[in-house]
């Protein structure tokens, strides 16, 4: 689904109009990215949480150059689905169920 898809079904079930729900649902991704960036995780209770994850410092190679290179210790932003969403999830592949 991409955004625009996303943006059409909620205002086809709240009856709000494109436009007013194109500037909320624009505001909820950039508060949560301005909140990531501060290095506030946010939890939606009954669907999920956006956290920042601590990716440690490793070797790699670089097959192209044949060296060795160390890539650095990273944050990443992550999601991490709650419980609920994930049985959820997990009911409709047992019963065969696709979109």
């Amino acid at each position: 689904m991409t955004k625009a898809e996303l943006i059409s079904q909620i205002a086809k079930q709240t009856g709000v109009e494109k436009a007013e729900t194109l500037s909320v649902v624009t505001a909820y991704m950039e508060s949560i990215k301005k909140s990531l960036e501060e290095g506030e995780n946010v939890y939606l209770r009954g669907f999920g949480s956006f956290i920042i994850k601590r990716r440690a410092q490793k070797k790699a190679r670089n097959i192209s150059k044949n060296t060795t290179i160390t890539i650095p210790a990273h944050d990443i932003p992550a999601f991490k689905p709650a419980k609920v969403f994930m049985e959820a999830i997990g009911k409709k592949k047992k019963s065969g169920k696709k979109k």
